[in-house]
């Protein structure tokens, strides 16, 4: 892995990526060759983009207010996290349910 750089790893499909800290899921899901259901652009309004944290979440950025509220309003699960929304600072492990 890069230095300064942070471990994704992308189950099942396993493809793992070194990205610099502060990037978001989406990006780092799209760089990896994975599909990612979304269409408001990255903003927080469609909610499709959620992704489940199988380990790591202590190295995400908190959920926002803006996240939280965009889930609701779209019948997202509690326990998933938009990737548009959610920055990377540590090692983390996701999932989807499209993959």
């Amino acid at each position: 892995m890069a230095a300064n750089c942070v471990d994704v790893l992308f189950r099942p499909s396993g493809r793992r990526l070194a990205l610099a800290p502060g990037r978001n899921l989406l990006e780092a899901a799209r760089e990896a060759g994975l599909p990612v259901a979304q269409a408001c652009g990255g903003e927080a309004l469609c909610a499709q983009c959620g992704m489940q944290i199988l380990s790591g979440a202590e190295n995400l950025d908190p959920e926002t207010t803006q996240e939280a509220t965009a889930k609701q309003r779209n019948r997202v699960a509690r326990e998933l996290r938009l990737s548009c929304q959610t920055r990377v600072h540590g090692p983390v492990e996701v999932t989807a349910s499209y993959w």
